[in-house]
């Protein structure tokens, strides 16, 4: 499938009068199909009304309930990946503010339950000593004071124990000189301190780690229902279930390849001490 990306995440109410079109071509009834997928009538119709947006699990259960030929499942599912797959480049979210995105963050993070962080080359605003996150947005024309604020607030869902943060950093990203080496030193020493946290693991692969695959970028997950995924153009988001499940299986690699609790900090402890050396 090819698209440019700025179809991506317009397509949804397209698959809805789509798959609403297909339904009276068969000649079947809300009530009459979703017995047929093992639906709930209520969410068949949310999801012909464009309120739901379904899974591709969800649309071929449709469309094999529907008979639809091999040509007609190709293009629909085609659809149904383009509206589960959202592109955001640099341009839009600076349009929109830095402030804007740091309120969308926190709405994210107090929705989810369990939210897991691949950091492939810096700290995540949730990590950071208020000199980091400073730093991290140094390079922005905007005024960045609300985007500061914002970030430093959004910490305190670290302390709400109702909810489970797994982190896992290269050695690249906890050292990379954001900073300059005294503050950077203060930085890991935040991290390990973090690593106490009950519900917070902090997971490290230092330089020459063998893992499962080559990262590639800095993505996040939360739960199992949504993927971030961040480029140097903008940031990727994926709803599917199997595109969320593909990132989930490569988190795991990652985290069976890190360093946690008493290693962890040690390193960090080591890697301190060559800051302030």
């Amino acid at each position: 499938m090819t698209f440019e990306p700025e179809q991506l995440g317009q397509s949804s109410q397209e698959l809805a009068a789509k798959l609403r079109e297909l339904r009276k071509q068969a000649g079947l009834s809300g009530v009459r199909l979703a017995a047929r997928c093992n639906m709930s009538q209520s969410k068949v119709s949310r999801i012909e009304n464009g309120k739901v947006r379904p899974s591709l699990v969800d649309v071929e259960q449709i469309l094999r309930a529907l008979d639809a030929p091999p040509g007609l499942i190709e293009e629909v599912s085609s659809l149904a990946r383009l509206a589960n797959t959202e592109w955001r480049n640099l341009r839009e979210l600076r349009r929109k503010g830095l402030g804007t995105r740091q309120a969308e963050l926190k709405a994210l993070e107090a929705s989810s339950a369990h939210i897991r962080y691949f950091l492939l080359s810096m700290i995540t605003g949730l990590l950071a000593t208020p000199e980091y996150v400073r730093a991290s947005l140094a390079h922005s024309t905007a005024d960045t004071s609300k985007a500061v604020a914002g970030k430093l607030e959004r910490q305190a869902v670290l302390y709400d124990t109702t909810k489970r943060f797994t982190f896992i950093l290269t050695e690249q990203a906890v050292r990379w000189p954001v900073v300059a080496p005294l503050a950077l030193a203060e930085q890991m020493d935040r991290l390990a301190s973090l690593t106490h946290l009950p519900n917070v693991r902090i997971g490290l692969i230092p330089m020459g780690t063998p893992t499962p695959r080559t990262p590639l970028n800095t993505f996040t997950i939360y739960d199992a229902s949504l993927a971030t995924i961040e480029t140097s153009a903008g940031l990727l988001v994926l709803r599917d279930d199997r595109d969320v499940q593909s990132y989930l299986e490569e988190f795991s690699g990652y985290e069976s390849s890190a360093l946690f609790g008493e290693d962890a900090r040690a390193k960090l402890s080591e890697w301190s001490a060559a800051c302030r050396s």
